[in-house]
């Protein structure tokens, strides 16, 4: 048998094998797929193995940056959390020279990798992800995925500011998206898929798969939630949570903070301050992050490659004065929840760190660099219920830990500005082994968000379902032969008799 013969039969037989996946998981009749239990068990296991996967190998390229990057070459330890790091304090600059130029050299080969590779890994990932749900669920390239790992790691590993829930969210979004192509999936089906990979990426990688559940159907909308997307992501952000923590670990990332707890319900009024600061602060955070992201996007006689490099110079600069800025910035809210770490540092220092982390996700993020804004959305909120403890501390009421005060701001200020409330208040209870400052956080988290208003993080949110129905409705995908060829199977369109006509001298007449 010749070569030109066996190569047609071997495509043929893995066209087959596919064909035989895809009848596995894709339904014979319409709305089977999201309506079926079974089937999204069997979906939704997929999803979360490929979302840990991603969750594993990306966390492990950050930590190995961070160790080579800003530990060894910088000369800094950032402090860590206690599920992470033992609630390791950290060290000082021991190498102040070398800060600034460790994190503009991570920026600039970050930038270029993702400039002249694969552009759409700039930014934050989770808002890729988003507008992908709503567009086209297929459009993800898979060596987005693979240079969102790389550039992401140099990029945070240096020192630079952003989060690790962007790209993992953008990883699992991407394999998932590709998989649904390779299987010819239908579009509503489809954005389902991707919304559940999006959720079970954020549940892995912060160990918290029931608020990243309920963030995968939140995060789509401002006003609203995807409720077909729950039931998938709750599936496929336990399988994650499993693979990721098997390596990883299942410990919260804050560790179990069992000591604080609600007891007074007149603090209540301290914690609707709590909401109003921790909305001004996140309102605060988007306008100078999308300021910033135009101020750089004007930038036309700057080579793009080069752009996210003087934004990295920026936080490098700013992280010789306060160091909280460079990072995740887990470590420094994990220490800021102590009363004896919060009232060692000046005072100043303390004001200053929200805005400084609002300013160096600005510069890291804002100016092209690959990361999320998850995280430093969250360590902008802990640190400002950080300061306003500090500013009240002593008076009726203020509890005697700051503790409270950080979860709280948490929650309330990424709560408000991704309008995902529910998610973050079991999101943050999980990471911090704490489910007692529901109520507190309930009541900061409305407060918050009448601050906030339709202000979002996430520029590719809609407004709710409906606008969503009329974005997909425009922009639907054209389904597949065999997808087509199914949906007419099940449902047979009417027939319509055409009227008989006779034809005379050339003339056509129809027949009554």
């Amino acid at each position: 048998m010749t070569e030109t013969a066996v190569h047609p039969e071997a495509r043929a037989a893995w066209a087959k094998r596919l064909r035989r996946l895809r009848r596995a998981l894709v339904p014979h009749r319409p709305k089977a797929f999201r309506d079926s239990l079974n089937r999204w068990l069997l979906m939704g296991t997929v999803i979360g193995i490929v979302s840990g996967i991603g969750a594993i190998i990306f966390f492990f390229c950050l930590e190995t940056g961070t160790h080579y990057l800003l530990e060894t070459l910088g000369g800094y330890t950032p402090p860590g959390t206690l599920g992470e790091g033992d609630g390791n304090p950290g060290t000082g600059l021991t190498r102040p020279w070398a800060i600034p130029l460790v994190v503009t050299g991570g920026a600039l080969v970050s930038s270029i990798l993702v400039y002249f590779v694969a552009p759409t890994a700039k930014g934050h990932g989770t808002d890729n992800a988003i507008h992908a749900v709503h567009h086209d669920p297929t459009a993800l390239r898979g060596k987005v995925a693979v240079i969102k790992i790389i550039a992401s790691s140099l990029m945070i590993g240096s020192g630079g500011s952003g989060g690790r829930e962007g790209p993992t969210a953008q990883i699992s979004a991407t394999a998932i998206s590709s998989l649904c192509k390779k299987l010819k999936i239908a579009t509503p089906d489809a954005r389902i898929a991707v919304s559940a990979a999006t959720a079970s990426g954020i549940g892995a990688i912060f160990r918290a798969p029931l608020g990243g559940a309920l963030l995968g159907a939140e995060l789509l909308y401002r006003d609203d939630m995807e409720s077909d997307a729950i039931m998938p992501s709750l599936v496929s952000s336990i399988v994650a949570f499993v693979v990721f923590g098997s390596v990883y670990g299942f410990e919260p990332i804050f560790g179990s903070l069992s000591g604080v707890q609600f007891s007074q319900p007149l603090q209540l009024i301290w914690y609707v301050l709590l909401g109003l600061a921790a909305g001004l602060m996140g309102k605060f955070y988007v306008n100078v992050f999308y300021g910033g992201t135009k101020f750089f996007d004007r930038l036309k006689k700057v080579p793009g490659w080069l752009v996210p490099a003087i934004g990295g110079l920026g936080v490098g600069l700013l992280g010789l004065v306060i160091p909280a800025a460079l990072g995740t910035g887990y470590g420094s809210v994990q220490q800021e929840m102590f009363a004896d770490n919060l009232m060692r540092m000046p005072l100043l220092m303390v004001l200053a760190i929200p805005f400084a982390k609002v300013l160096s996700t600005t510069l890291s993020i804002g100016s092209g660099g690959s990361g999320g804004v998850f995280g430093p959305g969250m360590v902008i909120g802990g640190a400002t219920g950080a300061a306003l403890w500090r500013l009240l501390e002593g008076l009726p009421g203020i509890p005697s830990s700051p503790m409270s005060f950080v979860i709280v701001g948490m929650i309330a200020c990424f709560g408000s500005v991704a309008h995902a409330p529910l998610g973050m208040l079991l999101m943050v209870g999980e990471m911090t082994g704490n489910l007692s400052m529901l109520a507190p956080g309930m009541i900061a988290v409305a407060v918050a968000g009448r601050v906030v208003g339709d202000t979002s993080i996430y520029t590719s949110q809609l407004k709710d379902r409906l606008e969503g129905r009329r974005v997909h409705a425009m922009g639907r995908v054209t389904k597949p032969a065999e997808a087509r060829s199914e949906d007419e199977a099940a449902s047979p369109k009417p027939s319509i008799k055409k009227p008989a006509t006779k034809k005379t001298d050339g003339k056509t007449t129809t027949l009554p």
